[in-house]
């Protein structure tokens, strides 16, 4: 029943989610459009770079032609030199990708006049640079201002000598109309073959992705700069654009078709990343350097990349990429046919597509083992992605790619928050059940890693602590019941459990009033020895809080000592077939429960091994060396701290003073001058009386009447 409730409900999730991506897709296509285009843009990228049309050449107006010709702009004497010597080389066609749209206020004919030396015979810059144009296979540009910007319009119309036919225009044009076009002076215009403008129009993040092939200007059709030079390098004087009911499909010339978008924009395949053609700096041209073969026969752009110039655009490859460059690449895209399109049928093929993904993807979701579902819905996505970047690059059809990748993560996403709730009262089943015989921190890595091996016998660095209520027979016999006794173990015990849980131990076991502990397993818990002495320090200042509870109840007082040790031990599920819980055991948890019972003797809240001090990160404990001992069952000496606390903040009356003092006594007492560590010990005790300064006292004065041999500073334990 359960299994059919889950697929009822991942099949409503399938429809709505594929309902939802279908209408979005239709009725909200420039909404998600920025979203499409990043995503193809990384495809870009991942493509890499092409090899450029080696017949596209740029003159580049760099930082370098503005140091040796002066700044910007130049008088067009030095433009003309510069085309006249571009025909001289033999260039096939030269194009402009700058407009002269002010008189040159440089020219001598120019500066006379506004001297009033009317008829003094003088050069005219402007003049020698329209006849310089009529005698060169030069193609001038322009540029139209999109937007109402509040400027006159002049009645002077941009020069073009294309037929421009049009197939099946609606009634309606959507092809971009602009506001007013600003056009080289009337004697550089005239003297042109043709014109074209050099609009480049980013989307809205700034990208130029596009170029929109044909405007229309006060009811006529107008070239850009990269499709009038394509027209005329290939001989052609028809331009044919083709319309359907919504727009533009494409532009033809002879037998090139271009495909456009509805508004005749032209999608740029970007060769790469900028400079990928032939870059000839303008002053070397100026300079006649120049191999004529660099320019014979070729089509020459005439633009700039200095940044000063301001013609740098964004392109999916760049954020600084030359404009003449783009207009380049268009070139190249029309004369190598290597475009990129979204045709009019495209949108029936995403339906399809994004039908099919989630089809796919609901298939997927439903296959039981939740690891083998998403390793075939990752093989599947990689397909998916290869798919279209495959078409992308190969075939130059832009698939949608946002739809259906994010109706996918969607419909998964959705359907494993639905598989997880309907799991979820299973896995509460699995909590009661396995509660009782192990703590809830294995119970929660049993469920969240069924099939891993966390639950195997192995061994591991842990850090372990034990804790034990002082004098518990005597608290027992004040109490009146055993169950006053339960309950106060229990208001005991309780927040003591709590603040293990709070520094990610693992409560293993309660043995009568004490608790063992250990970090670093079943999971892995970084800085184990700090997150164990610091649940230690805690539980010592709640218990002050908890006694004064207590004693207003008038209940007894608790008192506890707790050991700490670090170091490997066997971890895992152990125990009988049919009752087995996860626990440690070995030396290290042995050293732990000794270095607990060593609190009786020392009279010590925290006793802590050398090897949890030498792993602490921390340094803001206050800790003190109290021996060097052998325990019971180890013949091994381990130096043994005592923790009082933190520095800021600790329960023992011990001054920088005394611990200057208790160092020099305990080094005096290990090197075997038990006089005078005596006096220092008495000295201490004498000022805070401490049941450790009596302790060294008491030996002090046993060595000194029986002096030992071969003494090592080491005291043996011959009990627990």
């Amino acid at each position: 029943m359960n299994k059919y409730k889950k697929i009822l409900m991942q099949l409503f999730i399938f429809v709505n989610i594929t309902l939802i991506s279908m209408f979005a897709y239709l009725k909200y296509p420039s909404f998600f459009s920025l979203f499409e285009n990043k995503l193809n843009d990384v495809m870009f990228l991942a493509r890499g770079d092409k090899t450029a049309d080696d017949r596209i050449v740029i003159v580049d107006i760099d930082e370098k032609s503005l140091q040796q010709l002066g700044q910007w702009p130049w008088s067009r004497n030095k433009i003309a030199t510069i085309l006249e010597h571009l025909t001289q080389y033999g260039a096939g066609i030269i194009g402009l990708d700058i407009v002269f749209a002010e008189k040159d206020n440089s020219s001598p004919k120019l500066v006379l006049q506004k001297l009033g030396l009317k008829n003094i015979a003088a050069e005219d810059y402007d003049k020698i640079l329209a006849e310089t144009i009529a005698a060169s296979p030069t193609v001038t540009g322009y540029v139209f201002a999109l937007k109402n910007d509040t400027l006159e319009k002049r009645e002077t119309l941009p020069k073009t000598t294309a037929i421009i036919i049009e197939k099946n225009k609606p009634e309606k044009s959507s092809l971009i109309k602009p506001y007013r076009a600003i056009v080289n002076i009337p004697v550089i215009k005239n003297a042109a073959y043709s014109s074209g403008y050099f609009n480049t129009i980013p989307d809205e993040d700034g990208v130029v992705r596009s170029i929109p092939m044909i405007m229309e200007y006060r009811g006529l059709l107008y070239p850009s700069l990269s499709l009038e030079l394509t027209r005329l390098a290939l001989g052609e004087r028809k331009v044919v654009i083709n319309y359907y009911k919504k727009g533009v499909e494409s532009i033809r010339i002879g037998k090139i078709t271009i495909p456009t978008d509805r508004f005749g924009r032209m999608i740029i395949n970007y060769r790469g990343r900028q400079h990928k053609y032939k870059y000839i700096s303008a002053c070397d041209i100026y300079a006649n350097k120049i191999d004529p073969k660099e320019i014979a026969g070729k089509i020459v752009l005439v633009g700039t990349t200095a940044a000063g110039l301001l013609d740098l655009r964004s392109t999916p490859f760049d954020s600084v990429y030359p404009g003449v460059e783009v207009h380049a690449t268009a070139i190249d895209n029309i004369l190598n046919q290597e475009f990129l399109a979204r045709p009019s049928w495209i949108i029936g093929f995403d339906i399809v597509d994004i039908f099919l993904s989630l089809s796919i993807a609901f298939g997927l979701l439903l296959i039981p083992n939740a690891m083998l579902s998403f390793t075939f819905l990752t093989l599947f996505i990689t397909g998916l992605l290869f798919m279209h970047y495959y078409t992308m690059t190969e075939k130059g059809l832009l698939i949608n790619t946002l739809f259906p990748l994010a109706g996918i993560s969607f419909l998964f996403v959705i359907g494993e928050a639905v598989n997880y709730f309907l799991e979820s009262r299973q896995k509460e089943r699995i909590k009661q059940k396995f509660a009782t015989k192990v703590s809830p921190a294995v119970v929660e890595e049993l469920i969240a890693n069924a099939d891993s091996d966390t639950f195997d016998v192995k061994e591991k660095e842990i850090t372990i602590l034990f804790s034990d209520i002082r004098d518990f027979t005597s608290i027992s016999e004040k109490m009146d019941s055993a169950k006053s006794l339960i309950n106060l173990l229990n208001e005991y015990m309780t927040p003591m459990v709590d603040i293990i849980t709070k520094y990610k131990g693992t409560v293993d076991k309660f043995i009568g009033d004490a608790i063992m502990a250990y970090w670093n397993a079943p999971t892995d818990v970084q800085d184990h020895p700090d997150k164990a002495l610091q649940s230690a320090i805690e539980q010592i200042l709640r218990l002050e809080t908890l006694n004064i509870k207590l004693s207003k109840e008038k209940k007894p007082n608790i008192n506890i000592g707790i050991g700490i040790n670090t170091g490997v031990s066997v971890v895992g599920e152990m125990g009988s077939i049919g009752r087995s819980d996860y626990t440690c055991i070995g030396d290290s948890v042995n050293l732990a429960s000794r270095a607990e019972g060593l609190c009786k003797v020392y009279a010590s809240k925290i006793i802590l091994s050398e090897y949890t001090k030498k792993m602490l990160k921390k340094d803001n404990y206050f800790l003190r060396e109290l021996d060097t001992v052998r325990v019971k069952g180890k013949n091994k000496p381990v130096t043994i701290y005592e923790c009082m606390g933190y520095k800021e903040k600790h329960w023992v009356n011990f001054n920088e003073n005394d611990t200057r003092i208790y160092t020099e006594a305990l080094k005096l007492y290990k090197n075997s001058h038990f006089k005078e560590a005596k006096k220092l010990f008495t000295r201490l005790n004498n000022a805070n009386v401490q049941k450790l300064y009596t302790i060294y006292i008491q030996r002090c004065e046993y060595y000194i009447h029986n002096r030992p041999k071969d003494f090592d500073g080491v005291f043996t334990f011959t009990n627990k």
